[in-house]
Formats: structure tokens, C-alpha cells, sequence
């Protein structure tokens, strides 16, 4: 029987509490050496693509930037172009959003791209409606957040729109006068609508991979609908197995109502590991790093951003605050007005730090921090090909804890067993796209010229 193929994906660690930044082997996470060494890395590793996060501003907790933030954020679209340029094979992908783009400019970004890396770019679609994050662009709380996945399914549309209006035959070379453009070859893209007044002849050529590939990392009901309607790829959260087999039939059992099979949608959940020559030598470096990921004024900070309290004053290595949460105004976590929402995750947190007697920290590295994958590499590959073959994912999204060599030790270690497995490939196809990479069926959507 044929073995389901696994795809990886390589996560640029940095803004989250995933890095740690105080390991000795830790690098700068601006300096473009960091970003090429994980890209060559990941590249080894015959990952699909790389993926960076971006977030559109500094995150601030009680008034100062917030205790995982970091301060360096070049610009994505900046950083992947210069990848482009030192790498061959491996995808591109950027977070880009929804609420603070416009498409036309957002599209021919991606759409150049796309074109200048031989189809190799691809697109993580986020959505924001909060006012912290509009602040930057003088438009704070300016879109619903009903109408988040509204603004996004239709910039969705637009945009391959724009990526398919050109004929694949658009430009011939000439000998006397040089490369034309054949006349009626593109076609002009309109949109009218409440949210976007778009009328556009689009200006970038199609790449060979026909447009760069959609990622989504939603997991509302709206997210979910927007994903099977619009992206090739889910990044989600959901990696304990049977939770994960169920997001998986509920995601792939939404395509059919948008003409799509199975494989036209890749489920690519986020996934931390920690390897080790024996079982008991991988838990103790496991305990060790969510330790130093999980500091204790990190833990601290975690729990004020859902009490909305200052609890300084609290043990981290003692019992959750003895207080109840202020709920009256908006939170970090984002529970305006939602009195009883808030009592109730509180009331869940207490309960789990009793049933396992854990403590503020504890509780917060069972939350942040329970690594997905612990063990040796044989154990380690055996479960991310289990969970591709039983169709729990389709692969993951391998998130390092260091910065930039959290790679390099799967890579090494864990893909070569893959392999052996016979469920990983051995090398790139010459000229393979993203699309190609991760087994997407060819683009279908087309507008055709006139």
C-alpha cells in the first residue's frame, strides 16, 4: 500500500514564549545571518516551505512591552525576498493581514514575489478587528469583528483574481523589438462591495505555480469556512491525536461543498519537540526548557492577562490567585463585556491546577508549554508518521525552541528515519513550486481576458 506522503513546514521562532532566548546557543533574531542559516537549514531538511509570524505591533502589558515580546520585527515580504535569492527549492511564507492591506498592493507584493522565486512564494491569511493593532494605522476598532472573515474572504477573491488575470501566454518574445504583451491578455479585475471598491488591470505576470499558496491559521467556525472555501494550508493548533483526527474530518468534510477534494487542503498543525538518546533523557530536557520558556514572571504575566489584575504579589511557584477577575474592562486576551466566558475559563484553570496540584507556573507550562513530541528520534518519527498515515494531519509545523539552530537537530536526526519510512521525500524535483511541494492539485481558478 502506498504510504501517505508527510509535508513540514519550518517555523521562524521569535515571537512567542516557544524561544528561548537565554540558552547559550541562541542568536540574534534580526541579523539576516539567523534568517539564512534556518532557511538553508530547513532546506536540508527538505522542508515544503519556511514560515515567518509577524505581528503588526509591539505587544504592551500593563502599560510596558510585553514580557515574550521581542523588539526586532523586519518586514516579512523584506526578509523572504532576500531568502529567495541564497535558496533553491523551499517555499516562502509570510504573514500578511487581511484588515490593514489593501488587495491590489498586497497581491502584486506577493504576486513579484511569487514571479522573481519560480513559484515558491506562499501567503499566511490573518485577520484583526482590535483597536491595539488598528492603532498603528489610525483605523483602532475601525472593522467589526463580525466582519473580520467578511474583509478577508473577499480580499481572498480579489486577489487571485488578480493573480489569475493574466493568459499564461501573455508575453512573447520578439527578436527585433523584445519581449510584448499580447494584445486582450490580461483581463481587467472589478469588485464592488460595502468593504472594497476595486477596478484593476493587474501588472505582475502569473508565476509557474500559477499564484503563491494560501495559508490560514483561523479556527473559528468562520475561520474553518474561510480555510475550505479559500486556503491550500491550515496551520492549527490541535495535535493531541484524537483531537487532531477530529479537526481533520471536520475541516476535509467542509471541502466538498466548495468542489474540492481531500488533498486540495493541507492541515499543517504547529508542533514542539525535544529529542533525546534515551525516553527518560528527552523528558528531563523537556522539563528543562519549559522551565527556561515558562520564567516566572513569564507565568505571572499569563495570568494577569486573564484576571486582568496586577498579581505581582503572588508565588509563581504557589496556588492560583485566591482573587476573582476583573471583568469590566477589555482584557489582553480580548473578553470585553464577557463576564461569565471569563469566570468560567478561570473556574476551569482552578480546577485543573487541583486535580493535578500544580502551581501558577506549572499550570502555565502545562498550558504554553507541553512540548508535542518527547522522546528519541525513532519515537519522535514514528508519531508524526502516525499521525499523517491514521489522517490525524497531513504533516506539521516544526517549531525550534532556539533561535536560529532550533532546526538543526530534526533535521539531522528525525528526518533522515522519516526516509527510511518511505513516507518523506529524498530530494526536490528539479522546478517543483510550493504547490508542487506540498501535492496541491493545479490552479483552476482563471479570469478569462478578453
Amino acid at each position: 500500500m502506498t504510504r501517505r506522503q508527510i509535508h513540514l513546514a519550518a517555523h521562524f521562532p521569535g515571537v512567542n514564549n516557544t524561544t528561548v532566548w537565554t540558552d547559550p546557543a541562541a542568536g540574534s533574531q534580526i541579523d539576516f545571518s539567523s534568517f539564512e542559516h534556518f532557511a538553508r537549514t530547513a532546506e536540508r531538511g527538505l522542508f515544503d516551505y519556511l514560515f515567518l509570524a509577524e505581528g503588526l505591533r509591539l505587544r504592551e502589558h500593563r502599560g510596558r512591552l510585553h514580557d515574550l515580546d521581542v523588539a526586532g520585527r523586519p518586514n516579512t515580504l523584506a526578509i523572504l525576498t532576500a531568502l529567495a535569492a541564497v535558496t533553491e527549492h523551499i517555499g516562502l511564507v509570510g504573514t500578511l493581514n487581511t484588515t490593514f492591506n489593501e488587495p491590489y498592493e498586497l497581491a502584486r507584493q506577493l504576486g513579484t514575489l511569487d514571479l522573481l522565486s519560480n513559484g515558491r512564494a506562499g501567503w499566511n491569511a490573518v485577520t484583526s478587528s482590535d483597536a491595539f493593532h488598528g492603532a498603528n494605522f489610525r483605523r483602532g476598532g475601525y472593522l467589526d469583528h463580525a466582519d473580520r472573515y467578511v474583509r478577508a474572504s473577499e480580499f481572498a477573491e480579489i486577489s487571485k483574481a488578480l493573480w489569475s488575470s493574466w493568459r499564461d501566454d501573455a508575453i512573447e518574445a520578439d527578436a527585433e523589438t523584445g519581449a510584448f504583451l499580447r494584445a486582450g491578455a490580461i483581463a481587467r479585475v472589478r469588485h464592488a462591495s460595502r468593504l472594497f471598491d476595486v477596478d484593476a488591470v493587474f501588472d505582475v505576470p502569473r508565476s509557474p505555480q500559477g499564484r503563491p499558496v494560501i495559508v490560514q491559521a483561523g479556527d473559528s467556525a468562520d475561520g474553518r469556512d474561510f480555510a475550505t472555501a479559500h486556503a491550500d494550508v491550515i496551520f492549527s493548533l490541535h495535535t493531541e491525536f484524537a483531537d487532531a483526527q477530529q479537526f481533520y474530518r471536520d475541516v476535509k468534510g467542509r471541502l466538498a461543498a466548495h468542489g474540492r477534494e481531500e488533498d486540495s487542503l493541507k492541515i499543517l498543525p504547529a508542533a514542539t519537540f525535544v529529542l533525546g538518546d534515551t525516553a527518560d533523557e528527552a523528558r528531563e530536557r523537556s522539563r528543562e526548557i519549559a522551565l527556561a520558556q515558562v520564567r516566572p514572571q513569564t507565568a505571572i504575566t499569563y495570568l494577569e492577562q486573564i484576571w486582568n489584575r496586577d498579581l505581582s504579589g503572588y508565588d509563581p511557584d504557589g496556588p492560583l490567585p485566591d482573587v476573582e477577575p476583573d471583568t469590566g474592562v477589555e482584557t489582553a486576551q480580548g473578553f470585553a463585556g464577557r463576564h461569565a466566558a471569563i469566570r468560567a475559563r478561570v473556574g476551569k484553570l482552578r480546577e485543573q491546577a487541583a486535580a493535578e496540584n500544580l502551581s501558577i507556573r506549572e499550570l502555565v507550562i502545562r498550558l504554553t508549554a507541553n512540548h508535542t513530541f518527547v522522546g528519541t528520534p525513532e519515537h519522535v518519527a514514528s508519531e508524526i508518521d502516525r499521525y499523517v498515515q491514521e489522517r490525524a494531519t497531513d504533516g506539521f509545523t516544526v517549531v525550534g525552541h532556539v533561535t536560529p539552530h532550533g532546526l538543526d537537530e530534526f533535521a539531522d536526526r528525525v528526518v533522515p528515519l522519516l526516509q527510511e519510512r518511505g513516507s518523506y521525500r529524498r530530494s526536490y524535483d528539479e522546478g517543483a513550486t510550493l504547490h508542487d511541494l506540498l501535492g496541491l492539485p493545479a490552479v483552476r481558478e482563471r479570469v478569462t481576458a478578453p
